[in-house]
């Protein structure tokens, strides 16, 4: 950790870069948990999931076209985005898949209220999650950090990050019924 001493009161204190990237690792493990347990429930049923199967039905029943594709697609989203934020590991594609996700997501919830069990307030918070970390990057503590093509996060990935997550999710919601 890295350590400046304050004149004032000469004592050591942490410096903001480090509280900010321990911060960032909290928000980042925690949400890429969250989303790789929604992900297998998707995909494998786990976790009083529906599987493919019965997760394909849902979103048939959305009016989303070949349900177990779109289930696919979601879980995967889910699963393997939820791995990047976890990991740090090109975060703002993760982020990407994980917002993508979270926008269709609202648009089919929104009907149901703010706050649960119907409402959307779970999803909104994954979304500005997301978001958030798409904008701030990682932080220190992630595989990126020691990547040299992404080493150095930049407003702009974060803000691609976005409008990617925003075009792919309009572009699935267009082939709804």
């Amino acid at each position: 950790m890295a350590f400046r001493s304050n004149p004032l009161s000469g004592s050591a204190q942490e410096s903001p870069a480090t509280a900010f990237s321990l911060g960032i690792l909290l928000l980042r493990l925690m949400l890429g948990l969250i989303m790789m347990s929604h992900g297998t429930q998707k995909l494998f049923g786990w976790f009083d999931g529906g599987g493919i199967t019965g997760t394909g039905k849902e979103f048939t029943q959305l009016g989303y076209p070949a349900g177990k594709a779109m289930a696919v697609v979601a879980g995967l989203s889910e699963g393997l985005g939820g791995a990047g934020i976890f990991l740090g590991l090109l975060t703002p594609l993760a982020a990407a898949a994980l917002l993508g996700t979270m926008i269709n997501a609202l648009w089919v919830t929104w009907d149901g209220g703010f706050f649960a069990p119907k409402g959307v307030e779970y999803t909104l918070l994954i979304a500005v999650s997301a978001a958030a970390i798409a904008l701030t990057g990682p932080g220190r503590y992630a595989i990126d950090h020691y990547l040299p093509v992404v080493r150095h996060h930049r407003l702009s990935y974060g803000l691609g990050a976005i409008v990617l997550a925003a075009v792919a999710a309009c572009a699935i919601l267009l082939t709804r019924s």
